[in-house]
């Protein structure tokens, strides 16, 4: 399970926790710290909680740092955890800072919760459909933007790829990290979703199988679609088994919830989400008859996020 979840000694409570860290992935270190706490609370969100209680930060600053550089990073990483917890309805209150080799942040979310408050993840039933709430990519984005600076990795992919569209897809992604997945959590109650998963470090195959592996029905997930952040499948092709994004492997940071939604619920859910979110959220795949595993078709369809460029916007 995504978060941790203990029935305490008072009644009818259980405890949902959960922790995460990482190292920096984006030059901006606000952003960064947005997308350390959007990525901790994402595994509450998962289980379909949508208040958090408290967080706790967690934060390692380099040794490297100029005492410069700590004055002016740290503040900023830490401003950026403590917005996005803000935007999700909730504060830092304690938390752990160290000096390290490498920079880490993450943290620490914590709520107390009534049973109807969670939804377990082992539910899906055949027949139920396979919702995505955000596009992957993530990590291809990231890899690319960084190589602007590296002739002999840019060579590799220029031929497919401008300088603009790299930078683009940069933004889309850290945007994208950075956005909470309350409104879904919040969705799953709605449209009585089966169980729900975040697609984060397995890539969007080993978070499928982790799903599919703990139902409590004999099922298997089938994904027939790839929503993939514009011109990062091409990316992925180009560098061979590098990322492994088309077979599902690609890890993600911060990704977007998964979940299993009855078959007439789903189309209602994509477009709630959109309503009041702006992003597109898309039906990926199938629950079938199977074997607790899930698999990607040979040829999935890739669906470019955004469809069309519009000028001045990211999405």
């Amino acid at each position: 399970m995504d978060a941790c979840i203990t029935p305490l000694r008072h009644g009818g409570l259980s405890l949902v926790q959960t922790t995460d860290f990482f190292y920096p992935l984006v030059d901006d270190p606000y952003m960064m710290g947005k997308i350390a706490c959007s990525n901790v609370v994402s595994d509450l969100y998962a289980m379909g909680v949508t208040e958090c209680d408290n967080m706790l930060m967690l934060l390692a600053l380099s040794q490297k740092l100029t005492d410069k550089e700590r004055d002016v990073v740290s503040p900023l990483m830490i401003r950026g955890f403590k917005d996005c917890a803000e935007e999700a309805g909730t504060s830092v209150n304690g938390g752990q800072t160290v000096v390290n080799p490498w920079m880490i942040i993450g943290g620490v979310a914590t709520t107390v919760c009534q049973p109807n408050e969670f939804i377990m993840p082992d539910n899906a039933v055949v027949g139920d459909v396979l919702v995505l709430t955000k596009p992957l990519g993530t990590q291809v984005a990231v890899n690319a933007y960084q190589w602007l600076d590296q002739p002999e990795r840019w060579n590799r992919i220029k031929l497919v790829v401008s300088e603009d569209d790299v930078r683009k897809a940069y933004q889309r992604a850290m945007f994208s990290m950075a956005r909470l997945n309350r409104t879904g959590a919040h969705l799953m109650h709605k449209y009585n979703a089966h169980g729900a998963t975040d697609v984060t470090g397995f890539g969007l195959l080993g978070h499928a199988n982790n799903l599919a592996q703990i139902q409590k029905n004999e099922v298997g997930f089938v994904i027939h679609n790839l929503p993939i952040i514009a011109k990062m499948a091409a990316v992925s092709k180009a560098c061979g088994n590098m990322f492994g994004l088309l077979q599902g492997h690609s890890a993600e940071t911060s990704g977007g919830l998964l979940i299993a939604l009855p078959r007439e619920q789903a189309a209602a859910f994509c477009k709630d989400i959109e309503k009041q979110e702006g992003y597109q959220a898309w039906i990926i795949g199938i629950v079938e008859k199977g074997t607790r595993s899930a698999r990607i078709i040979d040829k999935p369809r890739v669906i470019e996020v955004p469809a069309k460029e519009k000028d001045g916007e990211l999405w």
